[in-house]
Order: C-alpha cells, then sequence, then structure tokens
C-alpha cells in the first residue's frame, strides 16, 4: 500500500558545474562527465585545491553567486507559470546546516533577500528556510506534504542552494583530511549547485512521485569517533520503506549523495545487508556527486532530477528508486520514489 500522500515533481530546475539547466545537468551526469578545475584556494603545505565551480557570466561570489544560481534554477523549474501564481506557492528554502565550517553569518536572510532581487517576485507566506545540509530537501518534502494536503497549497516550491568552495570551509575540511587530494584517497571534492522542485499532488499518469519519507539520527556519525553500525540509515530507510508499504527487494535501484568519503559508503552497505531479506543480483547504486562533487544542501535535488530523468528517457532500472541522504551530525533521511 502506497503513502496516501504522495507528492508528484511536476519540473525541475538545476544548476551544476557540468551543466547549468536541468537537461544539460542530467545528460553529462549520466555520461560520467566531469568538469574539474583548480580553484584560488591553496592549504598549508599543499597545492591548489580542485573544485567543481559553476562558472557563470558574471563573476560573482558569495551569497550573491549563490542567489543567482537558485533564482536561475527557480526559474527554470516555474518555466510556464505565470508570475502572478508565483505569490500563491510557498518557497521552502534549503540551505547549509548552521554547525557546517564556514557558513556565512545571516545566511538566510540575505539569500532570500538576494533570490528575490533577481527574480523580482515574492512567493506565498508559509515559505520557510529548512537548513539541514545534505537532508534538507527529505525535510522540505515533509513540510510540502503538509502545505499540500493539509493547508490545501495547490503547489509548492522546494529551492537548495549551496557551495563548499569558499576558504572558511576548504581549510575546516582540509585540516580534518576529509578531502580528496593526491595525498588522500578517503575525501570528496568540494562543489556548488543549485536547483528547485515544483510538487503537488499527482494528477496524471506518468509523474514521478516521492511516496515515502523516512528519518533518523545516527549517534556514530562521522565527527563522533565511535563505531558505525548504520542504525541511524537502517532505521530512516525502514520508515520510508514502510510508508511506502513494499520491501528493499522490491525497489529497483538505489541513489545517494555519497561524494567519496569511506564513511558513507560503507553506512550505506551496513544499511543494505541489514534491510534486505532477497538475494539481489543487481542492485545500482547511483551518486552524481563522481560528477558534481559534494554540493551539500543541493545534493538532494541533484538526485531527485536525474532519478527523473532516468525516468523519462527510460534508462532506469525500473520505475522505484529509494534516495537516502546523510549528514555529518548524523541527520539521515530517506525517500522512495515510483512512476504514478
Amino acid at each position: 500500500m502506497r503513502s496516501s500522500a504522495p507528492l508528484a515533481i511536476q519540473r525541475i530546475g538545476l544548476v551544476t558545474s557540468v551543466g547549468l539547466t536541468r537537461p544539460a545537468a542530467c545528460a553529462a551526469i549520466r555520461a560520467k562527465v566531469t568538469n574539474p578545475s583548480t580553484t584560488r584556494f591553496v592549504p598549508p603545505g599543499g597545492e591548489p585545491l580542485v573544485g567543481y565551480q559553476v562558472e557563470l557570466d558574471s563573476p560573482l561570489r558569495g551569497i550573491s553567486k549563490l542567489a543567482r544560481m537558485a533564482a536561475m534554477a527557480i526559474q527554470e523549474s516555474l518555466e510556464g507559470v505565470s508570475r502572478e501564481q508565483w505569490r500563491e506557492i510557498p518557497m521552502l528554502l534549503c540551505t547549509a546546516e548552521p554547525t557546517r565550517p564556514g557558513r556565512p553569518e545571516g545566511l538566510e536572510e540575505y539569500l532570500h533577500a538576494g533570490i528575490l532581487a533577481v527574480l523580482d517576485a515574492g512567493f506565498a507566506k508559509e515559505s520557510a528556510f529548512v537548513a539541514h545540509g545534505r537532508v534538507s530537501v527529505g525535510a522540505a518534502l515533509a513540510q510540502a506534504r503538509k502545505l499540500i494536503y493539509e493547508r490545501k497549497y495547490h503547489q509548492v516550491l522546494i529551492s537548495a542552494v549551496d557551495s563548499l568552495l569558499t576558504w572558511p570551509t576548504l581549510s575546516v575540511y582540509a585540516a580534518g583530511n576529509r578531502l580528496l587530494t593526491p595525498d588522500n584517497s578517503n575525501g570528496f571534492i568540494a562543489g556548488e549547485a543549485a536547483g528547485a522542485l515544483l510538487l503537488g499532488s499527482p494528477t496524471v499518469s506518468g509523474e514521478l512521485c516521492c511516496d515515502g519519507l523516512g528519518f533518523a539520527l545516527e549517534k556514530a556519525h562521522i565527527e563522533s569517533g565511535e563505531p558505525l553500525r548504520g542504525d541511524g540509515l537502517t532505521a530512516a530507510v525502514k520508515a520510508a520503506l514502510i510508508e511506502t508499504g513494499c520491501d528493499l527487494h522490491d525497489i529497483d535501484y538505489r541513489v545517494s549523495d555519497l561524494s567519496g568519503e569511506q564513511y558513507y559508503f560503507k553506512e550505506a552497505s551496513l544499511a543494505l545487508n541489514r534491510i534486505l531479506r532477497k538475494r539481489r543480483e543487481d542492485f545500482e547504486l547511483w551518486h552524481p556527486a563522481e560528477c558534481i562533487g559534494e554540493t551539500g544542501a543541493a545534493a538532494g535535488v541533484a538526485c531527485l532530477a536525474v532519478i527523473h530523468a532516468a525516468y523519462a528517457k527510460g534508462y532506469a532500472p525500473g520505475p522505484r528508486s529509494l534516495l537516502h541522504l546523510a549528514n555529518d551530525s548524523g541527520a539521515r533521511a530517506a525517500i522512495t520514489t515510483f512512476v504514478n
């Protein structure tokens, strides 16, 4: 039995280092195209760091660049929707978590103002911020479900934007030996991206829908030093499957925000082994970060965009997928999707 409150993804916008629109980015990710470039950041005693940078027409930095990227993704996702209708759509803005190293002071306030200035438009009064880093999109989907099914909004917009390509952020990860470098294979390449999802209740066949949502907390998070058993991710996936009304072996493939660190790959493997009850000869695990880097709060939208493209283009292993997300502080989220 499926969730009684599924969310249909009506349109998607995506801005990444390998494409400034959803079709371009998803095509590049499918083809395993990458676009790393040397940044201006140099750790003590090292070489300039490599990153996945979004190249815009104008040389923007900081929150101004984030606002422009987010506005581009929002405009793509709202194509065909009149600006008068935008004011009737709540926007849930996903950002880095408060504990993220190098997070700018007043991020939400300045980012929100910057986005509205670029768009020259506004959104419904129940718009809100969702500051949970990589699990933000999962939390935003839960809020969107309430807005659509309880508050009776016709549509909800989820916007997500993030960048790890600032020295206050990179310096902390470099000091913690968490970045992928010639001397460290157990790390990630920092990136930046923006995405947007226009959601509503399912109305026509063929729509990609999110039906199961699960959340949990991992006590043995990456910075805890405790032995990892995968309890948090296991609990989140089980909760999503219960809402969906199916077992893990009924899922056709998996997608994740995995970006290169062994800890998170181990966690995904532990959760799979603890939940899967029937042998699967092949259970694909996709991770778009291999092409666009670690994109923080934007990772969830990028993953859903890839899932959507796979269905639309006919190369998905099947109609059902499981997306799981994790942040450094221990929050875990799982999302199941199906084609209506």
